[in-house]
Parts: C-alpha cells; sequence; structure tokens
C-alpha cells in the first residue's frame, strides 16, 4: 500500500460508492441513480465493460445467447440495440455496455483509473474509507462491491515465469492494441473456455503453436450465427415473453428440456437427439439434453457420443485420446464451446503438450522447459483462468469491525448470507460475488441481488438506519446450507467451482447451487418485508436524504420488478 502524505490525498465522498464497471456495477449504478441516491462507481480500467474491458483476445466472446445476457431493465433499450450475432463477440459487448452507459447519463458518475487496494470501516463515522492505488481517498455510507466472479487472472506457480524475455500475456488482461502472432513461435497454457477460444485464431497465422493441456474439458461447438433483419423484428416483439421466461428459468437461458429420458429412448433416438444437439446453439447441449443427463450412467452416454465426435475430427488417435476427458463427466465443469478447436490439432504446425505426463519444469528465457526438453517460443499467453469467486474481494484487502480482515473471515471459504453480505462488515454488499448465482446465465442471477440491494438500501433510507449488517447466525445458517446443498452438485474436483484451480486456495463450492427461482424465492422467505437476517441501527436526525420515505419501496423500478 502506497505511503502518502495527508496534503496529497483527494477525499470525495458519496452515499454509496460501487466498485466494479461490469455488466452488474453498471446495472446497480443505474438502480440506485433512479432512485435517488447519491452514488458514484469506481473503476480501475480505463473504461467501462468490466471483463469485457479487459478480455480483449481474439475470439473472446459469451456463452450465453447475447439477446438473453444484455439487461431487461429498459424495453426501449432492448428493443434499440440490435446484436449483430447470436453469440456477440467482446467487441460488440464493450459497445453495449458504453452505449448503455451512455444511453441512461451514468458516464459523469464513473470515475475511471481508480484501482482500489483498501476498504476500512470507521465505526464512529459509520462508513467506509476506500483508497486508490495512487492515494486517493473516498469515503461513504455503503459500499456495493461488484467486482465479479471472473476477474482476477490466475497465473500458476510455475518456476522462471518472470524470467521469459519475449512477449507474454494472460487472457483475462489483453493489451488493447492487440497481439501480432504472424510468422510468430507461440505457446498457448490452458485449454479452459478462454485457451479453447483464443487457439483456433492463433493457429491459423502463427508459424508454429503449442498447446499445453493441464486437464482436458468437453468442447462443444459454440454454433454461432449472425442475426437476420427477422430474427431482431421477432426478437422485439418477444420482449415481454422472453423476459418472463427468463425470469421463470432455473438457469435463465431460453432453452428448452427435452422432456425425455435417457433409457426410455432407444439407441438410434438418443444419437438422434445427441446430433441435434451437437448442431444446437450453446447451452442446448446441457438444458435440452435428456432430463437426466446428470444422472452418472446418463452422462457416459453423452460423453461416449463426445468421445466418438472428437476422434472423428482429430486425425491423430494419440492427440484425440489426450483431448479427451477421463476426470470427469460433461457440465462437472462449466462446459467451453468452441468453433474449429478440435481442426486445430490437425494443423502440422500445432502440438499438443499433455502437462499430466510432461509437466512443466521451468520457464525459461526464451521458451518453456518440460521433463521431455524444452521448446522455444517468441509468445506465451498464459489462458490459466482466474482466481473466482473470492480472489476480486480479497483484493479490496476490507478490514471491518474490530479490525477483523474479510481474508481472516474467509481463511476456511466464503461465509455469507444471501451471498450478498458477510457478518463483521456492515453496509458492504457483493452482488455477483461468492454463494449467489453463477451456475446459468450471470447477469439474470445477478440482476436478482442487485434489485435486492436496491430495496434493502431504500429501506434502510427510508427508516433513517445508517449501519447494516449480515447477522452472524444467519450468515452461519446461509453458509452451512451451501455446502450442504453442494454435496448434491456433481461437479469435478479439479473446477473453480471450488476454487480447486489455484493451490492452496480452500476447496469450497463458490456459487448457488440451486437455480436463479430458487435463490430468488430463497432470500424473500429468508428476508420477507423486514430484511430478517440483518441488524440495522439508526444514525442522527437528518443525516439520511433522498426521495420521501413513502416511495422508497414503490418507486416505478420496483414495480417493473414486481
Amino acid at each position: 500500500m502506497p505511503s502518502v502524505e495527508p496534503a496529497d490525498i483527494r477525499t470525495r465522498d458519496a452515499e454509496v460508492l460501487i466498485i466494479g464497471a461490469g455488466v452488474t456495477g453498471i446495472y446497480q449504478l443505474f438502480r440506485l441513480t433512479e432512485a435517488g441516491f447519491d452514488v458514484k462507481l469506481l473503476e480501475a480500467g480505463s473504461g467501462v465493460g468490466g471483463v469485457w474491458h479487459w478480455n480483449r483476445y481474439p475470439m473472446a466472446r459469451f456463452d450465453s445467447e447475447s439477446y438473453t445476457y444484455g439487461y431487461f431493465f429498459s424495453k426501449e433499450l432492448f428493443q434499440e440495440w440490435q446484436w449483430k450475432e447470436r453469440f456477440a463477440g467482446q467487441p460488440e459487448t464493450e459497445s453495449y455496455l458504453n452505449y448503455v452507459v451512455d444511453r441512461f447519463q451514468l458516464r459523469d458518475r464513473i470515475e475511471l483509473n481508480f484501482r482500489v487496494v483498501s476498504a476500512v470501516w470507521d465505526e464512529a463515522d459509520c462508513r467506509w474509507q476506500i483508497l486508490s492505488s495512487d492515494g486517493q481517498v473516498r469515503h461513504a455510507r455503503h459500499v456495493v462491491a461488484a467486482t465479479g466472479l471472473l476477474s482476477v487472472p490466475f497465473y500458476p506457480a510455475v518456476p522462471g515465469r518472470e524470467a521469459f524475455t519475449g512477449l507474454s500475456y494472460h487472457t483475462g488482461s489483453w493489451p488493447a492494441e492487440g497481439v501480432d502472432f504472424v510468422g510468430k513461435r507461440v505457446a498457448v497454457v490452458g485449454t479452459g473456455s478462454s485457451g479453447v477460444q483464443i487457439i483456433p485464431p492463433i493457429a491459423e497465422v502463427a508459424a508454429e503453436l503449442t498447446v499445453y493441456q493441464r486437464t482436458a474439458n468437453w468442447c462443444t461447438p459454440l454454433n454461432n450465427s449472425f442475426l437476420t433483419s427477422d430474427e431482431h423484428a421477432k426478437l422485439r416483439e418477444s420482449y415481454a415473453e422472453m423476459r418472463a421466461t427468463l425470469r421463470q428459468s432455473e438457469s435463465g437461458f431460453l432453452h428448452r428440456p427435452s422432456g425425455k429420458m435417457t433409457f426410455e429412448a432407444t439407441s438410434e433416438e438418443r444419437w438422434q437427439l445427441y446430433e441435434k444437439l451437437w448442431n444446437s446453439p450453446g447451452f442446448a447441449k446441457t438444458l435440452s439434453n435428456f432430463d437426466d443427463i446428470k444422472d452418472a450412467r446418463a452422462n457416459a452416454l453423452f460423453c461416449a457420443f463426445l468421445e466418438h465426435k472428437i476422434r472423428e475430427i482429430v486425425q491423430d488417435p494419440d492427440v484425440a485420446e489426450a483431448l479427451i476427458p477421463r476426470d470427469h463427466g460433461y457440465g462437472m465443469k462449466r462446459p467451453p464451446f468452441v468453433n474449429g478447436y478440435y481442426e486445430c490439432f490437425n494443423k502440422s504446425s500445432v502440438s499438443l503438450v499433455d502437462l499430466k505426463t510432461d509437466p512443466i519444469a521451468e520457464i525459461i528465457s526464451d521458451g518453456i522447459a518440460t521433463r521431455a526438453g524444452k521448446r522455444v517460443f517468441d509468445i506465451i499467453v498464459w489462458a490459466t483462468g482466474f482466481d473466482a469467486g473470492t480472489g476480486a474481494l480479497l483484493r479490496l484487502n476490507l478490514v471491518g469491525v474490530d479490525g477483523r480482515t474479510l481474508r481472516d473471515h474467509w481463511a476456511d471459504g466464503p461465509q455469507t448470507y444471501l451471498g450478498i453480505q458477510s457478518s463483521g462488515f456492515p453496509n458492504f454488499y457483493f452482488p455477483g460475488g461468492p454463494h449467489g448465482g453463477g451456475l446459468g446465465n450471470l447477469p439474470r442471477s445477478t440482476e436478482i441481488q442487485v434489485d435486492f440491494i436496491a430495496r434493502l438500501l431504500r429501506y434502510v433510507r427510508m427508516h433513517g438506519y445508517g449501519r447494516v449488517e449480515a447477522e452472524p447466525e444467519a450468515e452461519r445458517a446461509w453458509t452451512s446450507g451451501i455446502y450442504e446443498r453442494a454435496k448434491q452438485v456433481n461437479t469435478a474436483a479439479s473446477s473453480w467451482f471450488l476454487g480447486a484451480n489455484v493451490p492452496g486456495k480452500p476447496t469450497r463450492f463458490l456459487l448457488y447451487p440451486g437455480g436463479q427461482t430458487d435463490y430468488s424465492r430463497a432470500i424473500a422467505e429468508l428476508t420477507g418485508d423486514k430484511f430478517s437476517g440483518f441488524a440495522m441501527s439508526e444514525i442522527a436526525d437528518g443525516e439520511h436524504s433522498g426521495q420521501p420515505a413513502e416511495d422508497a419501496l414503490n418507486g416505478s423500478e420496483y414495480k417493473r420488478n414486481d
């Protein structure tokens, strides 16, 4: 943390500060602005968009249909913006989020290039002190950390990583000016969602591409397409129906279940459905599969089909074998979707290193050394994923009541109430963090959390409360319930769902183990009209301000979300 003199510190206060200008942070800013709060947003980057600002690597794109990922709080917005592709790429998504910020006049409330390095609770003043990396200070009664589920790039602890003298990049922090791979010797380390997206475009132009794979994944075609004018017209007409369907869907997608069971179908019928799914867009492979796809025996049959497809595409049987997962079934990790990924391995310029049999020994000045020998590279791309769920929040270096840090409080894994607050950290909220969503279409679950926080803060303002804190017993009950229910979720042992991709991190389930309607129902039943589970206390008369009390729970935005 930088040492600064008081004279060098510029202080600006706000009723509410939001950290992070991604999909969730922008929506929270809109909701609280609409409700009349003095609210500002702090963003570490030079522009808005969150992961869609940072993840600029070639072929970065949605695995949710564009029109189901975007916002639904405004019918006019939905009908004004025309997505070019069924699954939008990074540039289009970043443009969309900038359009939203300008469309609703939010830009003046956003402060860019403000990287938070600490947040300290002041009990006497009942507010948070936020410090930036360059020594600036902000104060706020409430802080909403919309820092993202997958926003902190993870680098494996490989000896010598800093010794490499060539160019090195992480997919989660890509340079805005892009990277020239033409004629270069390139290594891509990692074959998760970002790795399998970036590998095909690199393979098209690189002189040599070596893929270092730790864990094979069940990859299936994304089956993207451009949206036609007729499709745009149908989308505009179906706004209300689509919005209702997405709210009623546990996953937040439009894909319909098949209504069929694996072993009630003949072998021929099963194969026909599998082929149809292979050629269907995105998460249809999971959500429109046989209804018992999570059953181990049923899942094994679908995996056998996928294995057949991989062997059919990849010409070298040894490479094909290395690309077939043997440690998990389909859906036990969030499945990556691809365009031409397996076909890459038929190029003479592309090779695969299986790190389970030939692990990396060290990074050297001009390349990568494994047990079998060394390879020389001009560029290394680290597609090694993220410190999911808790990573971004812990980087805020939160200090709560009595000097207790969030890092200590979460030493054995996250402890939360509703996936929104932790006890000992008053007036601090984290939509999109651990235990609140993430198994489906993420913006649809964080939408529930943002709306809940907006209602909570209106209730607080209406009653003149200045301090809101999750009760320890409520936190214990919610957290133990999460971990107990998570035992029923068939998750790969190495999945980031558990934080298992980061050595030394507590292996705890980081998401909400049910669907979004289940989550919405749970928080409504637990909190009721008076937000049970949160301890609230008053502040001095006159300190609260904003819209009249009678409007606090009945604003126009609340009625639209009823």
